[in-house]
């Protein structure tokens, strides 16, 4: 590679690197999942670049939908090795988080990038009063209830986070640990049911974006951008397993709360975007 070539990529290059490992890291440390950190840096990025298509929001979901595989292998696999992923959660609400990525996926094949944009800011809201929450004072139940409840909840979690590219772990975790599911449990159960959202959501963001490579960057298969790809996987990978083992030896009380202002400000940053291409 020419050494003006190398110049003209290392912002870009430093850039991922940078947004990879602090979703990695969050992705392990709170179980947020590393897409809510993702999509909105992608996005940014990629406007940063001169890409401004309708369908740039729909590039930013699809890719992180597709890092989120590798990062939910890493954590998932630490967490499993500490004894803290719960299969029968798995298999329960998986069923229907299975179900509700077909939703969401089709939803997003029906919806514009100011659409897109207008769901992840108002989930960013939601999930920033989620944040402030302390999950282990509030156990409404004594444990997830029989089927099809797990299935349902399942099924409209999988919807969300399909739309906004996240692994589902920002509404998993709250949910299970409504039903005195320990925190840690809900949050290594959380990994592994975030692989069920990400495999069949990047299977149906490269379907729906087919054909629509001509406004995107470079390196672009259907919704999903190789190179940003490439460039984020490793750095995830690595940064997970920290993350997890963090997490189990600090409280992230005052981290919960720093990361919940931080949503709060993207959400304003999306929430104007809308506003300025109105």
């Amino acid at each position: 590679m020419e050494l003006s070539l190398i110049i003209e990529w290392l912002p870009l290059i430093l850039s991922l690197m940078g947004l990879a490992a602090l979703a990695g890291f969050l992705a392990g440390l709170l179980g947020i999942g590393g897409g809510l950190v993702l999509v909105p840096g992608l996005y940014f990025i990629f406007n940063y670049l001169g890409y401004t298509a309708d369908n740039i929001m729909h590039l930013a979901v699809g890719t992180s939908l597709a890092t989120i595989i590798a990062t939910g292998l890493s954590s998932a696999r630490a967490h499993w090795k500490r004894g803290s992923v719960r299969f029968d959660l798995v298999k329960t609400i998986g069923l229907g988080m299975v179900i509700g990525v077909v939703m969401g996926t089709y939803v997003a094949s029906q919806t514009t990038g100011m659409g897109l944009k207008i769901v992840f800011a108002s989930a960013l809201v939601f999930f920033a009063f989620l944040m402030q929450v302390n999950p282990k004072k509030f156990k409404i139940f004594n444990d997830i209830p029989r089927q099809p409840w797990p299935t349902i909840a399942g099924s409209i979690i999988g919807t969300i986070c399909t739309l906004m590219g996240i692994g589902g772990a920002a509404l998993n975790v709250p949910y299970m640990t409504l039903h005195n599911v320990p925190i840690h449990k809900a949050v290594g159960s959380s990994s592994a049911l975030g692989l069920l959202i990400a495999v069949p959501g990047v299977l149906g963001f490269l379907f729906i974006g087919m054909g629509q490579g001509a406004d995107l960057p470079p390196y672009s298969v259907g919704y999903v951008n190789l190179l940003a790809l490439g460039i984020i996987i490793p750095v995830t990978v690595f940064m997970a397993p920290v993350g997890v083992s963090v997490a189990h030896k600090f409280s992230v009380k005052i981290l919960r709360q720093v990361f919940s202002g931080f949503l709060i400000i993207i959400a304003i940053r999306m929430i104007l975007e809308v506003i300025k291409g109105a």
